[in-house]
């Protein structure tokens, strides 16, 4: 039986148009028609305008569509995006031809964060017009990749302590050295790497007091923002903690941040983001055990959202004495009753306790309590801490308990993103360096999974049609209607952009 055989010789010339050769259902055309769909101008990116003398740069469309092309795809780095351009015919016909240099690719990416992060609003803002988002319920949870600084440029107290004692005791090693040596030649080499040693030490001392005059718990030097995270199955390595919003609706991506190495800090300020780019009254979030914290959930409260997050046990349930629930509150009299039927009481005060405030409640007749054994081990008796936010903390438990299968909901929302991001796409370090950068990547893996999501629920030939719409409507609206776009863009804030003015003109 013969092989298959050649059907074209090499040298032999073809004439076909790149049309032909991009299949009618590639992802290039849905790229293509979403990028031309852009506001770039009022979105922030750089090079919409420039001088018209000297070498014209490339409009950001070109770059944006290259790097929405390449994250799709697992390719992200300049260097590879550059040869993809080369060899790649999708991108011979996303581009028309033009093939960026690698520094221009990788300067596109590092100038435009905040832009980045626009037209991802941008998008959701989109799919909530349409339908895709309807904020009832988001959760909010994180995953952690690597940054662009080893653990070897990564400091804290403990790390340089060892350093500068390692250092100490190996300058007395070599002095003992060079009292016993006679050697001239032995003698100076020694010298050298106590001198050595002595730049280390400074080099140490100097490291110290940037991390005290910093207030933080450790430092990096390469990437200053990086931190110490635990990635998976207590493996710790440098890196960054992002927050991701996603709506329960069909689990797109709502909003990111990057913040602390945990989450305790991040739950308010991720729902009233995600709230107010949705121009929402009111919104239900979800969350694990990490975001549970009594402060958070009161701020949350306070701006109308209801919190479903896992509750945390007291730390008193295992220190085999009476836990907080044999403990019984009066919220009218502000009073605790122990299980002896004792009456502890607060004066009041507010005392403050490492990241939290706290009321004391005791009482003076535990000195004679029979039970007293079974409560507390402190000679002065019996001391209940209550926070100042408890209430909201056992509103949200109360809330969880009574509504279980809906807080189950929160790892179907969120985890499968999770996956797809970093088993599918690589997107388990980051390129760039510095919170607001690395934020540029996330929000571009964000925009191409949201945007291939409306693929997969509309079909790509009425996604094509809906954005092709999009395109026309708002060309012809900014030509016939400059003056009056310019006055509505410019007095809304920067999540609401073209959406706002889509409807001002549709009723008009």
């Amino acid at each position: 039986m013969h092989h298959l055989e050649q059907e074209l010789d090499r040298n032999q010339f073809t004439s076909i148009a790149l049309e032909q050769l991009v299949a009618k259902d590639s992802w290039v055309r849905v790229v293509d028609l979403f990028v031309d769909a852009l506001p770039m101008k009022e979105l922030g990116f750089e090079h919409i305008e420039h001088e018209t003398q000297g070498r014209p740069p490339y409009h950001p469309t070109v770059l944006l569509k290259l790097y929405m092309y390449g994250y799709r795809h697992g390719i992200r780095s300049a260097s590879k995006l550059y040869h993809a351009c080369m060899v790649n015919v999708e991108l011979w016909w996303l581009l028309k031809g033009l093939k960026p240099s690698e520094r221009t690719i990788l300067y596109f990416r590092k100038n435009n964060s905040k832009a980045f992060k626009k037209a991802f609003q941008h998008l959701v803002l989109i799919q909530k017009e349409w339908g895709l988002i309807d904020g009832e319920t988001i959760a909010i949870d994180s995953f952690k990749i690597r940054a662009q600084n080893s653990s070897k440029n990564n400091f804290n107290q403990k790390k340089i302590d060892l350093h500068k004692d390692y250092i100490e005791g190996k300058i007395n090693e070599y002095l003992e050295a060079l009292e016993t040596e006679d050697s001239v030649e032995k003698r100076v080499i020694i010298e050298s790497k106590i001198a050595h040693q002595k730049k280390n030490k400074i080099k140490f001392n100097a490291l110290e007091r940037e991390l005290i005059n910093s207030g933080e718990s450790q430092i990096s030097k390469t990437d200053p923002d990086a931190r110490k995270v635990i990635l998976h199955k207590n493996i710790i390595n440098v890196g960054y903690n992002i927050q991701a919003g996603c709506d329960s609706k069909y689990k797109l991506f709502i909003n990111a941040q990057t913040g602390s190495v945990n989450d305790v800090y991040a739950l308010s300020p991720m729902a009233i983001e995600a709230k107010e780019l949705l121009g929402l009254e009111q919104m239900n979030v979800l969350a694990d055990k990490g975001y549970t914290t009594g402060k958070e959930i009161y701020t949350c409260t306070k701006h109308n959202i209801t919190t479903f997050s896992c509750p945390k046990e007291h730390s008193s349930q295992k220190n085999g004495l009476y836990n907080m629930e044999t403990f019984g509150y009066d919220a009218e009299k502000d009073t605790y009753t122990c299980p002896a039927g004792e009456t502890l009481y607060t004066n009041g005060s507010i005392y403050k306790k490492k990241s939290h405030r706290v009321k004391h409640y005791k009482t003076k007749k535990c000195k004679g309590c029979e039970v007293r054994d079974f409560c507390t081990e402190n000679k002065n008796g019996r001391t209940i801490e209550r926070g100042i936010y408890q209430e909201d903390l056992e509103q949200n438990e109360k809330r969880v308990n009574q509504n279980p299968n809906y807080y189950r909901e929160r790892q179907q929302i969120t985890e499968h993103q999770f996956g797809t991001l970093k088993r599918q796409w690589g997107f388990t370090y980051t390129l760039m360096k510095g919170k607001e950068n690395v934020l540029s990547e996330v929000h571009l893996c964000f925009s191409v999974y949201n945007l291939l999501r409306m693929v997969q629920l509309f079909g790509i030939d009425e996604l094509k049609k809906r954005l092709k719409s999009l395109t026309l409507f708002f060309w012809s609206y900014i030509a016939t209607f400059k003056t009056q776009y310019d006055a509505v863009f410019f007095q809304l804030p920067n999540s609401c952009l073209i959406l706002t003015t889509l409807r001002t003109a549709q009723t008009s």
